[in-house]
C-alpha cells in the first residue's frame, strides 16, 4: 500500500505525526485480533498498546519483506503471549459464566436462533480459553483471521509443516474442549 509505505518513511524521520496515522490505519483490526487472542478487552488494550509503543521503537528494524500489519501482529501476538505467561490465572468455567451471563439453557423452552448463534459463539470462546497459547493462536490466525498457512508461517516464524500440525492438534484439543463443556452443561441440566 503506498500510503503506508510513505507514512513508515516519514515515521522512520521522525514525523508522530505520520506513525500516529499507522496507529490509526490499524488499531481496531489488531484490537479486534488481539481480543480473540486474550479474551479480554482490557489486555487486548494493554496488548495493542504495547504493540505500538514496541513497533515504534523498532521501526527501523522493519525490513518491509512482509506487510506491516503482518510485523505488527506478530509483536502484538507474542506480546498477548507473555501477557499470558505471566498471568497464568485459572478462571473456572462459574466464573466465565458469571461475568458474562451464560447460563445453561433450558432445552424444553423454544430459542431464536440469533440467540442460538450468540451461545455457539460464547461456547467457542470460552472453550477457546481453555487452550494454550500456542493451540489458541493459531486458531485465531487461521480461523478468525483467516490468514493462509504462508502468513501465518511467517507470524509465528515457523514452517508450514508446523503450521498445519498445530492447527491439526489446536482443532482436536478445541473439539475436545467444547464436548467437556456440552457434557458439563448436560450434567448440570439434569
Amino acid at each position: 500500500m503506498a500510503e503506508e509505505s510513505y507514512l513508515i518513511d516519514r515515521a522512520l524521520e521522525g514525523d508522530r505525526i505520520a506513525f500516529t496515522s499507522l496507529v490509526q490505519l490499524h488499531q481496531d483490526r489488531l484490537f479486534s485480533s488481539m481480543l480473540q487472542v486474550t479474551g479480554s478487552p482490557e489486555d487486548a488494550e494493554d496488548v495493542v498498546q504495547e504493540a505500538f509503543i514496541s513497533a515504534f521503537v523498532k521501526l527501523d528494524t522493519f525490513q518491509r519483506n512482509s506487510q506491516f500489519f503482518t510485523w505488527l501482529y506478530r509483536i502484538a501476538f507474542n506480546s498477548a503471549l507473555s501477557k499470558r505467561r505471566r498471568k497464568r490465572a485459572k478462571i473456572s468455567l462459574d466464573y466465565w459464566r458469571e461475568i458474562n451471563g451464560l447460563e445453561v439453557v433450558d432445552e424444553t423452552v423454544p430459542v431464536d436462533e440469533p440467540m442460538l448463534r450468540r451461545e455457539r459463539v460464547a461456547s467457542v470462546r470460552q472453550a477457546m480459553l481453555t487452550l494454550t497459547e500456542e493451540h489458541r493462536g493459531i486458531l485465531v490466525l487461521r480461523e478468525m483471521e483467516e490468514h493462509s498457512y504462508e502468513d501465518i508461517a511467517e507470524i509465528l516464524e515457523i514452517s508450514i509443516g508446523t503450521v498445519r500440525s498445530r492447527l491439526s492438534r489446536a482443532r482436536n484439543q478445541l473439539k475436545v474442549s467444547l464436548e467437556a463443556m456440552h457434557r458439563a452443561e448436560e450434567s448440570a441440566g439434569s
